[in-house]
C-alpha cells in the first residue's frame, strides 16, 4: 500500500459505472426508462421529456430529486419503474472481487440508486459478499450525492472518520463534497462524466480502470 493510503480504513464505492465499466452501458436502459417516466407523467413527447430529465439531473443531482421537488413524485414508484431492467450486459469480475477483499478495513457501497437494485448489480458482478453495507438513496433521506447531507449521513451511519476514508466515483462532481470533509478521492474517468468545467482540484487519484488501480496499490 502506498504511504499516502496507509491511513485508509474505510473504502467507499459508488455503484453504477464505477464497479462495472461504463462500456457495459447498463445505465442506458435506466436512462430510457427515466425518459419514458417523465413523458408519461407530464404528457410530453420523448424529446421534451429527455430535455426535462437532464435538466432535473443537472439541477438537482438526480432526475428523481427534481421530480420530487417539482411534481411530488412517489420515489418508490419511480425507482421500481426505472430499475426494472435486464442485467445480462454485466459480467462477473473475480479480479475486482479479489482486490476488494484484500483492502484493509471496511467496504461500503454509496449509491444514488436503491438497495434492491444495488444488490442485483453486485450479485451479477460477483460482489455480493464484498461489502459490509449499501448506503442508498433511502438512507440519504432522498437527498442524493452531491448534496453534503448525503456524505454527513454516511459518516454518521457507520461512524466513519473522513480522514481515514477513501471514496471512489465515476462522477467527478460527487467527489468534491467528499474531499471537502477530508476524504481521499478517486475518480474513475471512464467517459460517463458530464462536462461541468475543468476544476479537478478535489480529485486525489484518477484511473480509467478501477480493478487495475486497486491491483496497483495492493
Amino acid at each position: 500500500m502506498p504511504p499516502s493510503l496507509a491511513p485508509i480504513r474505510n473504502w467507499i464505492f459508488d455503484l453504477d459505472n464505477t464497479l462495472y465499466p461504463a462500456s457495459a452501458d447498463l445505465f442506458a436502459q435506466i436512462d430510457v426508462k427515466m425518459t419514458a417516466y417523465v413523458a408519461d407523467l407530464l404528457g410530453t413527447d420523448l424529446v421534451e421529456a429527455r430535455r426535462i430529465q437532464k435538466a432535473y439531473f443537472l439541477g438537482h443531482g438526480t432526475t428523481l430529486a427534481g421530480l420530487m421537488k417539482e411534481h411530488k413524485v412517489d420515489p418508490l414508484h419511480y425507482l421500481d419503474f426505472v430499475h426494472d431492467i435486464e442485467m445480462e450486459v454485466l459480467e462477473e469480475n473475480l479480479p475486482l472481487a479479489a482486490a476488494i477483499a484484500r483492502l484493509p478495513g471496511r467496504k461500503i457501497v454509496f449509491t444514488n440508486g436503491d438497495g434492491p437494485y444495488a444488490r442485483r448489480v453486485l450479485d451479477r458482478l460477483g460482489l455480493g459478499a464484498s461489502f459490509e453495507a449499501i448506503h442508498d438513496i433511502h438512507a440519504m433521506d432522498l437527498a442524493p450525492k452531491p448534496a453534503p447531507s448525503a456524505y454527513a449521513g454516511l459518516c454518521a451511519a457507520f461512524g466513519l472518520d473522513p480522514a481515514q476514508s477513501l471514496f471512489v466515483d465515476d462522477m467527478a462532481r460527487n467527489l468534491a463534497p467528499a474531499k471537502a470533509i477530508g476524504m481521499t478521492t478517486v475518480w474513475v474517468d471512464n467517459g460517463s462524466e458530464q462536462a461541468e468545467g475543468t476544476d479537478r482540484s478535489f480529485v486525489d487519484y484518477t484511473t480509467h480502470d478501477l480493478t487495475h488501480w486497486l491491483q496497483g496499490i495492493l
